[in-house]
């Protein structure tokens, strides 16, 4: 996205693009839902990318004023980066709690406040900026931060989570738990080799265990995700360079979006965009819910659950 200036044309910040593009959509496109107990958001943009946090505001320079909460709506959390910052995560909590200066009513004057943030709604899309461009005021430009923040293709947000949340996520994790348990159970038992049973189990369509909870559409029950896209910026400043899409087709598959030109790359190809030179560089991620199958018994297995029972019947 380009602007032309003074004749000159200068590139456009592609998350302000994102930004604002996400704004005129949540004005235009309407939420689900309508059942009494299912929480109404205005916009489907509302419901399936919007965060909120419950945030503390706390004065540090006087005991007696009392700390004031207030709840923060937000589509996008943002990773900052400094000297001693090398993973998406500690990024991301590092924004969680900051210094703000503002007038104190009880001191009149201004006063440094600590503000505390903990996630209390997860989106199923998550949306996470790395802030990589920062002005320079000698040489009157925005430059832009290279260094190599690395982020996974599977994220766990349990971490950024208030405690009410955590404890609204267990159900969900619980699930992902009991189906890795099983999983590894299965290949435990010996029994990896195919036989008609199995065969017949391949054929049958995969059912997946809802990943919103039931009164809260568009929301993200466990905490777990998948990253689903990527985009990278290609240069020095963010007023100059290019911009190139990197989405999750399947399995490891990607699509490299630059331009007109598609072509398929691998999930070690989209994480090596993590920075550290002129190679693209994660500027804006995009991650969806991660999936739960549900498990279901092969018939061998159900066909063994019952002849077990006429044998306790037998036993009693």
């Amino acid at each position: 996205m380009y602007l032309v200036i003074a004749d000159l044309l200068r590139l456009q910040d592609a998350n302000e693009c994102w930004t604002e593009i996400m704004r005129m959509m949540s004005e235009y496109l309407p939420g689900e839902g309508s059942t009494s107990t299912q929480t109404v958001r205005k916009s489907f943009i509302e419901q399936y990318f919007g965060g909120e946090n419950v945030t503390t505001l706390k004065c540090s320079e006087s005991e007696e004023e009392p700390e004031a909460k207030s709840i923060e709506k937000w589509t996008q959390l943002r990773c900052h980066i400094n000297t001693d910052v090398r993973y998406m995560q500690l990024g991301l909590t590092m924004g969680l709690k900051e210094n703000i200066e503002k007038t104190s009513p009880t001191l009149g004057r201004n006063a440094v406040y600590v503000k505390t943030s903990n996630v209390n709604r997860l989106p199923s899309y998550l949306t996470i900026n790395f802030i990589r461009f920062f002005y320079k005021e000698k040489e009157n430009i925005n430059a832009k931060v290279l260094k190599d923040i690395k982020f996974p293709m599977e994220y766990d947000a349990l971490e950024l989570c208030s405690p009410e949340l955590k404890e609204k996520l267990a159900p969900a994790r619980d699930l992902f738990e009991n189906l890795r348990q099983k999983k590894i159970e299965k290949e435990l038992s010996g029994k990896d080799i195919k036989n008609k049973h199995d065969e017949k189990d391949e054929k049958k369509e995969v059912k997946y265990e809802p990943t919103s909870f039931p009164d809260d559409i568009g929301s993200n029950n466990s905490g777990y995700y998948e990253l689903q896209a990527v985009l990278t910026h290609q240069g020095r400043s963010s007023s100059s360079g290019h911009y190139v899409a990197w989405v999750k087709h399947k399995e490891d598959n990607w699509i490299k979006c630059d331009d007109e030109k598609l072509s398929i790359v691998k999930d070690e190809d989209v994480l090596k965009l993590s920075g550290g030179g002129d190679w693209h560089v994660a500027y804006t991620l995009l991650y969806g819910p991660k999936r739960c199958e549900v498990w279901e018994e092969t018939e061998e297995k159900k066909e063994e659950k019952k002849e077990e029972v006429p044998e306790m019947e037998k036993m009693e």
